[in-house]
Order: structure tokens, then sequence, then C-alpha cells
């Protein structure tokens, strides 16, 4: 059995109101909800309006349960003020279950595998977050 790694935060910022949150380390419940409080400590200093969280531990995937108490963990710690993009690059896993916890909590949250996408859900947004979109022969994207 390899030795843990300890999780650790790195922070960053990216536009005028975004903070980046790189999660390395050994996987873990314990390890998770710690790197989560700690993103919550500076959500709270700095107070952006857009979080992107890339996560690359290693290991066991969290399960559905686990992600679930992790959500109930974070309830009261201002991150519903903001929209939340968690990037799994290694793969998803059974995060898709903390989105689905996190939006029925309230957040304002999204799960990706690919750090792009998730910019561009940040900024953007989309149809389902209620951005307007232009429909077709309506004349309205015609130049006179």
């Amino acid at each position: 059995m390899e030795t843990p790694v300890p999780v650790v935060v790195r922070f960053t910022h990216f536009g005028n109101e975004g903070l980046r949150a790189l999660v390395t380390g050994t996987r873990s419940l314990a390890g998770t909800i710690e790197y989560w409080e700690a993103i919550a400590r500076r959500v709270g200093e700095e107070r952006p309006a857009k979080l992107l969280v890339r996560d690359e531990l290693v290991g066991t995937e969290l399960s559905a349960s686990e992600w679930e108490q992790l959500v109930e963990n974070m309830l009261g710690f201002g991150l519903r003020s903001l929209r939340i993009a968690h990037v799994k690059p290694s793969g998803l896993g059974q995060a898709e279950y903390c989105e689905i916890y996190a939006n029925i909590a309230g957040f304002d949250a999204r799960a990706f595998t690919d750090e792009a996408e998730a910019m561009r859900w940040l900024r953007y947004g989309s149809e389902l977050d209620g951005a307007t979109s232009i429909p077709l022969g309506t004349g309205l994207d015609e130049r006179p």
C-alpha cells in the first residue's frame, strides 16, 4: 500500500472575479472535506463570483454517499453565492452525484473533465442557465 500524500491546495486568480484552486494529494473523504473547507475560507476572504476547482487527487474515488456527505458538510460555508466548476481531468467517477446533490442543496455547481469547457461555463453559462439564444430566421442576426 502506498503512503498517502497530504492534500495541498494552491490558489490563483482568473479574470476580474475568478478564483482557481488546484488540489493535489491522495483522495479521501476527510482530505476532500479539508480542501473544500480551505476553499470556503479563501472564498470568504476574497468573495469571488466564480470558482474553478481542479481536482488532481489520486486514489480511490469517493462514493455517491460520500459526495452527499461532503455537500451536507459544506452547507453554511457561503459557497452558494458563487458559480462553481469542479474539474476532474482524470474522470468524473461518482462526482456527478456531487453535482446533483450540490444543485439540490442550492449550489450553482457543475462537474467537468475539461478545464476549458468549465471556464466557458463559468464565463458564459448555458441556455439551461437562462442565457438567451437568437432563433434562426428571426432576422436579428442579419445585417442591413
